[in-house]
């Protein structure tokens, strides 16, 4: 009984406060969206909203005390350090790429052209889209907001500890790697999918590079570096049975609400009415290449080893980051 309560305190700890944060910025964001019509700026709320919510979970006990900001960020324990970068990372460039986009374009995403100057959408928008949204983004935080927020917590709650040492550094390192190709493959779709945009044909689409995997690279690359976020608190034994949340409501809203599936039926939309080149190449496309996860014929797909090479070079780079950090 004392086990479960510890359990729900800790889930308390890091919900609440999260679901505040989110819902207060969601607030914001939807009466600036509405005031701009502009509805694509909660795509720019998704990255940011979540690395504000994790730099608020690290620096809780500098808001609520007077402790130093830098002394309440030297305690956080290594893996703890490691979650909030890269949490970070990923967040900063997945911003950047956002509104840079966004920025190029000058007009709203032409996903949400239907209902921008509908206020009857609007209307129902603050609850239905934003609110649900920041839920979403809630929980998915949970698989770094509970270790960040309460590492003792973490540790003691831990649903599943490594049963050696030498088990804990490999899960590390897998972590890390996954963490590392994840982000590498988040980062290449998009360098890939702008170049060719600019250097090619506009009725040809972009079915080469880390697009030659999946269909849907960027998804799949943000799922991975949301799966090495347990993975690390599994290694440090912190593994709280709340912080599984976190990859499984990323993955669902990836599959189900907003990704490879709105995204290509937004797409299929499009080009059947404006370019049906586009659209009898993404029927082929969909023949020969999975949506999400990559069939077995891509191991011999060298992209998918350059993007293993690439995660190993991660877990050098953190190995020699840690060398640098005063913590054990």
């Amino acid at each position: 009984m004392s086990a479960l309560v510890t359990q729900v305190g800790v889930l308390h700890n890091a919900l609440v406060p999260s679901l505040g944060v989110h819902a207060a910025l969601s607030l914001g964001t939807y009466a600036i969206a509405r005031v701009a019509r502009r509805v694509e700026l909660k795509d720019w709320l998704w990255p940011s909203g979540l690395v504000i919510n994790a730099w608020y979970q690290a620096l809780r006990p500098a808001i609520y005390s007077d402790r130093p900001v830098g002394l309440v960020l030297k305690s956080l324990p290594w893996t703890q350090q490691l979650l909030l970068g890269g949490v970070t990372v990923w967040g900063t460039r997945l911003f950047y790429r956002i509104v840079s986009r966004s920025l190029r374009r000058g007009t709203d995403d032409p996903r949400y052209e239907a209902v921008r100057n509908d206020s009857s959408w609007w209307n129902t928008a603050l609850f239905s889209v934003f609110g649900m949204e920041a839920i979403a983004q809630a929980l998915i935080g949970l698989s770094w907001g509970i270790p960040i927020s309460n590492p003792i917590g973490a540790r003691t709650t831990s649903i599943v500890t490594p049963p050696s040492a030498q088990i804990a550094s490999v899960v590390h390192d897998v972590a890390v790697g996954l963490f590392a190709a994840g982000l590498a493959m988040e980062t290449l779709a998009d360098y890939q999918l702008e170049s060719h945009k600019q250097n090619s044909s506009s009725s040809a689409l972009q079915r080469s590079g880390v697009w030659s995997i999946v269909r849907h690279p960027n998804y799949l690359g943000d799922a991975l570096v949301h799966a090495s976020f347990p993975l690390l608190a599994y290694a440090a034994s912190s593994l709280n049975v709340y912080s599984l949340i976190g990859p499984a409501a990323n993955y669902l809203f990836l599959r189900l609400v907003g990704g490879d599936k709105e995204n290509e039926a937004s797409q299929e939309q499009r080009y059947r009415e404006s370019n049906p080149s586009k659209l009898r190449q993404l029927e082929e496309w969909r023949g020969e290449k999975n949506s999400f996860w990559p069939g077995l014929k891509e191991l011999g797909n060298v992209w998918v080893w350059g993007l293993v090479a690439l995660g190993g070079a991660g877990v050098g780079v953190e190995r020699y980051l840690k060398t640098l950090s005063p913590m054990p």
